[in-house]
């Protein structure tokens, strides 16, 4: 299947019939006893103006309505919704009471996880029954999965990190809005009655099936198909494939960037400089901001002077630069990097006579730098590096720290300890999660209790070896093996528990699953379980499996990346 007969060049599919994409169900007003309340007193609310007002009372209890930028965002987006009476009584998120609401919405949550086991059934059957209609197409044949067929529900935007424009509404997609893609040939989606599509293509050259521009960041959004389809599965294995061509050239590109530190083209220097960055600290280019981007992140190219910092001797390490800014999703990158000694000094050059608001590398941009790298191997990108180092880190780590003697839970974390480190050298952060504490708590009393457990069994153990060499009898010698086989079951829980606490605190800052499934070759992974005899299914959930099934068909035991 991946690999059937290649189409001529941009030509992606040949025949695409599907549905549309699946609408957000319309919003069921508040229960009459169920009140917003306004300086103490309780205010019926126009239709649009509660819908906004629950998106908010869902949040009450999450960090993001603490925030002033959230608030901010949010009321004077709510207040643009609301009738000319409600503007004229609501003018201050302090005296505006949504508990009541909130509640409601708590307890509603509760009452759905109560359900008896039928109830669930029949809403799982109600789900299946949607995703069956809406979520397959027919693609050149074949019936793939799509990824997400349902439209964002309206809500308000969260962003990542510390988003500029968290909290601003973000509005319900309407057929209006979509843009459809199928072949001429196929029977054309129908909109929902009383509505119709903003447009209808027939483009054979992109893998989408709808589109539209959601209203907070004038993104496009996509429906795609599902990571499992032979579409997206052969694009996955691709990006793998050029990758490891870097392998063979990454010496030469190495050695020529070292060399261009002393070139006497001040742009030349710039853009070793930089390569050195993508290449040793794993950064992004930094790409040029898409329009109605306003939040200030940065790239490798895109570095301001007071983004970094120059210490010529710094901890016992010499020519040391400090980095600080927000990268992608507004998420802060901070890092102390000893570098070497012809980087450091074109650093103070390129510094030298700027203000903390000039560029770093005012003589390059992303597309140059692209340029350069497309002229030394064919598709090589910056995104190419990162995934590059991401996946030769994981090999290496897992050459140096997997234990063959060790136990599956033993392996495994060593396994996310080389994980671990991709996703440091790729600033894959995350928030510790809210049950992170509880957890842990939850985790030492098992541990506690496992200990108990092991104690008493020694003594069962020791009791049972008395017994036998007073009786030298088999049947105390059986009852002796027993006692030693219980004390070695305990004994691996108990070590297994622990494994999993030590995982567990190790990560609780760090996000593994990003470069996981975005910049490590699954094949490596797929080949140590092989080669260690760890279950597949231990590293890749089901979902992910079916992501990498390219990978799993092809790795064996051998495969280097």
């Amino acid at each position: 299947r991946w690999e059937e007969e290649k189409k001529e060049d941009g030509v992606k599919w040949t025949q695409l019939e599907h549905r549309g994409p699946y609408f957000a169900p319309l919003y069921e007003p508040l229960p009459d006893d169920v009140q917003f309340y306004y300086d103490g007193k309780p205010l019926k609310l126009s239709l649009a103006t509660e819908e906004i007002a629950t998106f908010y009372a869902k949040m009450l209890d999450h960090e993001y309505t603490t925030k002033e930028i959230f608030q901010n965002n949010f009321f004077n987006d709510w207040r643009k919704e609301m009738t000319v009476k409600e503007q004229k009584i609501i003018k201050d998120l302090d005296k505006c009471d949504f508990r009541e609401i909130h509640k409601y919405f708590v307890d509603k949550s509760e009452a759905r996880k109560a359900l008896s086991k039928e109830e669930k059934q029949k809403l799982k059957e109600e789900a299946d029954k949607i995703q069956e209609e809406y979520g397959y197409c027919i693609l050149d044949g074949h019936r793939e999965k799509i990824g997400n067929f349902k439209t964002e529900p309206p809500g308000l935007f969260r962003g990542r990190g510390d988003h500029p424009k968290m909290g601003m509404l973000k509005k319900r997609i309407m057929p209006e809005d979509v843009i459809i893609n199928c072949s001429k040939d196929s029977k054309i989606p129908e909109p929902p009655e009383g509505h119709k599509w903003k447009e209808v293509r027939f483009d054979n050259t992109v893998t989408w099936l709808a589109s539209w521009t959601e209203n907070v960041q004038n993104a496009l959004k996509y429906i795609m198909l599902n990571p499992s389809s032979k579409l997206k599965g052969e694009k996955d294995w691709q990006k793998y494939e050029v990758a490891r061509q870097l392998k063979d050239v990454v010496h030469t590109i190495r050695a020529q960037y070292r060399a261009d530190w002393k070139s006497k083209e001040m742009k030349k220097r710039q853009r070793a400089v930089a390569l050195y960055f993508i290449d040793k600290l794993a950064l992004r280019a930094g790409n040029e901001k898409e329009e109605g981007e306003t939040a200030d992140t940065v790239g490798c190219c895109s570095l301001r002077v007071e983004h970094i910092k120059l210490h010529p001797k710094l901890d016992g390490q010499e020519h040391v630069v400090e980095f600080d800014f927000l990268g992608k999703d507004s998420i802060r990158y901070y890092n102390k990097v000893s570098v070497e000694k012809m980087v450091f000094k074109n650093l103070q050059l390129f510094m030298k006579n700027k203000d903390p608001a000039d560029d770093l590398f005012d003589r390059l941009n992303t597309t140059i730098v692209n340029k350069h790298l497309q002229s030394l191997m064919d598709g090589l990108t910056a995104k190419v590096f990162r995934t590059y180092n991401a996946s030769i880190t994981l090999q290496e780590q897992l050459k140096a720290l997997t234990n063959s003697e060790d136990n599956v839970a033993g392996k495994l974390l060593s396994y996310n300890r080389a994980n671990r480190a991709v996703a440091i050298l790729c600033n894959h952060q995350r928030s510790t999660p809210k049950t992170h504490e509880k957890s842990m708590q939850n985790l030492q009393t098992k541990i506690d209790a496992k200990k108990q457990q092991v104690e008493e069994a020694q003594q069962e153990l020791k009791k049972a070896e008395d017994e036998f060499e007073d009786t030298k009898d088999a049947k105390a010698e059986a009852n002796v093996e027993k006692k030693k086989k219980l004390l070695k079951r305990l004994e691996e829980q108990l070590a297994k528990l622990n494994v999993q606490a030590t995982d567990k605190e190790e990560n609780k800052q760090i996000a593994l699953g990003t470069s996981k499934l975005n910049y490590l070759d699954p094949r490596i992974s797929i080949a140590w379980c092989k080669k260690f005899g760890v279950p597949i299914e231990k590293i890749y959930n089901k979902t992910q499996r079916e992501k990498f099934a390219w990978a799993i068909a092809m790795a064996d035991e051998d495969f280097e990346f």
